[in-house]
């Protein structure tokens, strides 16, 4: 074996280490395992990977015992993004909610809830917390993944839901560099732009990576953003953004990791593969790639490129060392802090979507077989099909029924006479026409008709009889439905938090008993 195959090995193994990809399934496939004992830098794990944090710690402690410092990432942001409760909905608040009440202190504690969840299920990497700034209220997928619209307000959550989090032992990722909360379209579906210069940008959305990197996170995802007055490349493959800005004039030392490679920002317009190499000659460390398309093929392809990359000297073999060295830090799994402390969690949680709350008008007590009208927009990749809204906590005593609507499938009118009572249920209703008429449509016939904003949309006194929860999952819902019955520790305080309920589709007229929707 001569030594310039043991070289190419060695660089096979530094590509193989800086990949960070998905799989399918609650058990890991025969090959993925093989390549994580070889050299695969890690695991990002996703909503398909589980099953319940039990399961998951088992797959994470199969993949350790390929080799003890895989990264295992995921993204558990609490509140709307979640994947280890993605079957019933995050049991933490959002950071609408947290950025809401604006208690540090609170923040703090509810980042260190999450700490202790991924580091019992065995994450060494956590991608949160969403650091953008709301700047663009028609924004598609950041909304209330973002502590708030003021720069300053979202810079002091971010630092602090990172120094809660990383003192759980699990490493913090705030993102999506330089900011994705100023934009107007999903960078997992096309190019989002971002129209400001650089001056602007450091005095706004920038504000919060920087509070981050001085609370000391362990790493940074850049987004596919594009900010043409800074640089004519997506931030993600930027130089200009990764070293020169992010590392030179903010100081960070630490892991730059891609958002995902496969969304259409970059897949679309570069391919997978050129985008993979081209974030890594721009600085990255870790190259987030999807479950979708990862296949030992693509795996292969990806880091021959970089491999060959460096051969024509395009990256220096240093830099791709320096990338593979990085990324392995973040794959050591310490100790656990503390144990998990599940009731003491949901209370938090629970007092946190309470303070949360904003409410208008006289609100009338929740009654007996209340019909509930959900207005669904669909769920945004990032969030998936998690459960949300009033139904997944309603006890079953209350003999609720559900009806979804959509842009397709209108309100049942016949329904809302002889219901005792109504709740409609919206979620950033200012992005959709078609919601705000929805809700109209349900008052001129029950003008009593309670409105329950879930989103950013908030309420106001011509909303009147409304409430507005800054989040949508199981301790939002507890918290606006225990405000319908006067108060925490009523009918939902203490119940069971995923119920089965009577759920009706105005798109097909059935009704099931259902726990989530």
């Amino acid at each position: 074996m001569t030594d310039m195959s043991a070289a190419a090995r060695t660089l096979q193994s530094l590509a193989d280490g800086v990949l960070l990809p998905g799989f399918h399934g609650s058990v890991a496939p025969d090959w993925f395992r093989r390549r994580i004992s070889d050299s695969l830098g890690g695991v990002c794990l996703f909503a398909t990977n589980v099953i319940d944090v039990e399961q998951v710690r088992v797959l994470t402690d199969s993949l350790r015992s390929e080799r003890p410092d895989v990264v295992v990432a995921v993204d558990e942001e609490g509140g709307a993004v979640t994947r280890l409760d993605a079957a019933e909905g995050s049991r933490f608040p959002g950071a609408a909610a947290l950025g809401r009440v604006d208690d540090i202190g609170l923040t703090e504690r509810i980042g260190a809830a999450v700490g202790r969840l991924t580091a019992a299920a065995g994450i060494t990497l956590n991608f949160a917390p969403c650091a953008d700034v709301l700047t663009d209220p028609a924004n598609p997928v950041i909304r209330i993944r973002s502590f708030g619209t003021a720069p300053e307000l979202v810079a002091r959550h971010t630092a602090a839901f990172v120094r809660g989090h990383q003192a759980q032992g699990v490493a913090a990722c705030v993102k999506h560099y330089p900011g994705h909360g100023n934009t107007d379209v999903d960078t997992h579906l096309g190019q989002a732009v971002v129209h400001q210069n650089l001056e602007s940008l450091r005095h706004s959305a920038l504000l919060p990576f920087a509070a981050g990197v001085a609370a000391g996170v362990a790493s940074v995802m850049a987004g596919h953003l594009l900010v043409p007055e800074v640089d004519a490349l997506p931030a993600s493959v930027s130089g200009r953004w990764l070293v020169d800005i992010l590392r030179g004039e903010m100081g960070f030392t630490g892991v730059v990791v891609t958002d995902a490679l496969d969304m259409a920002a970059i897949a679309r317009r570069y391919g997978l593969v050129e985008g993979a190499v081209m974030a890594v000659e721009a600085g990255a460390d870790l190259l987030c790639l999807g479950a979708a398309d990862t296949t030992p093929e693509v795996l292969d392809h990806i880091s021959s490129a970089l491999v060959a990359a460096v051969g024509t000297g395009r990256i220096d073999e240093e830099r791709l060392v320096r990338a593979a060295t990085r990324a392995a830090g973040l794959g050591v799994l310490p100790p656990p802090v503390s144990p998990a402390r599940l009731a003491e969690d949901r209370r938090i949680a629970d007092q946190a979507a309470r303070r949360a709350l904003a409410t208008v008008g006289s609100l009338p007590p929740l009654m007996p077989g209340l019909l509930v009208v959900r207005c669904e927009a669909g769920r945004n990749f990032a969030v998936g099909s998690v459960p949300w809204g009033p139904m997944a906590v309603m006890p079953p005593s209350f003999g609720a029924i559900e009806v979804v609507v959509t842009h397709d499938a209108p309100v049942p009118l016949e329904l809302l006479p002889a219901a005792p009572q109504v709740l409609v249920v919206t979620s950033d209703r200012h992005r959709h026409d078609w919601m705000r008429a929805a809700v109209a449509l349900v008052r001129s016939i029950r003008p009593d008709a309670v409105l329950v904003e879930m989103g950013t949309g908030g309420v106001s006194d011509a909303d009147a009889p409304a409430l507005a929860s800054y989040g949508s999952g199981p301790a939002n819902a507890r918290a606006v439905l225990d405000r319908l019955v006067g108060g925490p520790g009523g009918a939902v305080g203490s119940a069971g938090a995923h119920t089965p309920v009577q759920r009706q589709s105005a798109m097909d007229g059935s009704s099931s008993p259902c726990s989530r929707v």
